[in-house]
């Protein structure tokens, strides 16, 4: 077997070519440009060997790694990746206290040559698979808009207790058509009490579908005489740009979810039929894991997503209650613990369960990681065997 370690840079990377059954190394770390001569320059490197003895090795690690990954995939070469963090531990084994580049390559060699068959310290990467980047970048880029889109919900909240602390109250929920068009016109309790009647019922208009409110804009005049609020020129500037960040991110998360949807029924995963799994959860989870056939066992997804108990023991003391690992996506364990929620509701088998834990004195997010795991397992075993969710299978 030829080995090639990749250690990849932004604008160049380094390669070594390695025999793995007698050490000789065949091409000493060398340096190509991250452009398409600089891949050809690794072809002609690799063009000796025949593809189905090489196996090329690169961390799995940023975004720099991409073009070179589906250009090698292209090609039909087998590519491995590897977890940064095994690469380090291997080099600290190996007694190296220096690191460079070209000192990785070897490491990288170093690990594609410590392949277990019961526990491969890398995951082979496929040209079919590929588009399960794509996939994981939408998922991801879903998952930092919500978070930015909670930042901005926040920040106009302080805002409007500030302007009209009264304003919640006057709504049976927040964020709906209306809400947001009295805002993005008024902003403050003051600019509403000074408004003509009548030109305050127009924000209270909306054409399409959707429920009306019961507020009335003779009640939310009122209010705003009442408000305790203050005049602040600031906080109105504040709130109506706060409301545009808000509509556009969720214009964008409109577009992403679309796309996510169009992706997931191409698919048509079996773990969609688990009652609870969105398009959205079901597409993040899929792209997270990856090729499933890189774990041999459930245990080993579970310790994937960092929601395996953190064991503790020493001599004769052994923690009885511990955290979760949280190693490994911590996009996965984010998507898992959302879903679980709704796994939970729409299911009876995983309802039970989650009663149990509560029953044995286990916490609600305690009992909620039971779930997940448990969930894994039946995501691990439906895509093993591309059976559907079957409740009766589980009792």
């Amino acid at each position: 077997m030829i080995l090639v370690g990749i250690d990849i840079g932004k604008n160049s990377h380094f390669f070594t070519v390695i025999d793995k059954d007698t050490g000789e190394v065949f091409s000493k770390p060398s340096k190509i440009t991250n452009d398409h001569d600089g891949f050809n320059d690794l072809l002609s490197c690799l063009q000796p060997y025949p593809k189905k003895d090489v196996l090329i090795g690169m961390e799995d690690t940023g975004h720099y790694h991409f073009p070179l990954l589906k250009f090698l995939l292209d090609k039909k070469y087998s590519v491995a990746l590897i977890n940064p963090v095994i690469t380090d531990l291997t080099r600290k084994a190996n007694g190296e206290i220096s690191k460079t580049d070209k000192l990785d390559t070897v490491t990288i060699c170093d690990v594609l040559a410590s392949n277990k068959k019961d526990k491969k310290p890398f995951r082979i990467c496929k040209v079919d698979r590929f588009d399960t980047y794509e996939q994981r970048s939408l998922t991801r880029h879903h998952h930092n808009l919500k978070e930015e889109l909670n930042i901005y919900t926040n920040r106009l909240q302080k805002c409007i207790d500030v302007v009209f602390p009264e304003y919640n109250s006057l709504f049976s929920s927040k964020y709906g058509i209306v809400y947001m068009n009295i805002l993005r016109l008024y902003a403050s309790a003051d600019n509403i009490a000074n408004t003509d009647i009548r030109t305050l019922r127009k924000s209270f208009e909306f054409e399409g579908r959707g429920k009306r409110i019961s507020l009335t804009a003779e009640k939310l005049k009122e209010a705003a005489r009442n408000s305790v609020g203050i005049s602040s020129a600031s906080e109105v500037i504040q709130i109506r740009h706060l409301i545009g960040q808000i509509e556009l991110i969720n214009e964008q998360l409109d577009e992403i979810d679309k796309k996510i949807e169009e992706f997931s029924r191409q698919i048509n995963s079996p773990i969609l039929s688990i009652p609870g799994i969105s398009h959205f959860s079901g597409t993040s989870i899929l792209s997270e894991l990856g090729e499933i056939n890189n774990f041999s066992n459930h245990k080993q997804i579970i310790k994937y997503a960092g929601v395996a108990p953190l064991t503790h023991e020493s001599s004769q003391y052994k923690a009885l209650h511990t955290k979760i690992t949280k190693k490994g996506s911590k996009y996965l364990r984010k998507t898992l613990y959302q879903v679980i929620l709704s796994v939970i509701k729409n299911n009876k088998v995983f309802r039970d369960y989650y009663d149990l834990k509560i029953s044995q004195g286990k916490s609600c997010r305690c009992a909620q990681g039971h779930c997940v795991r448990k969930l894994l397992r039946v995501i691990f075993h439906i895509l093993k065997t591309g059976q559907q969710f079957e409740p009766v299978l589980l009792h």
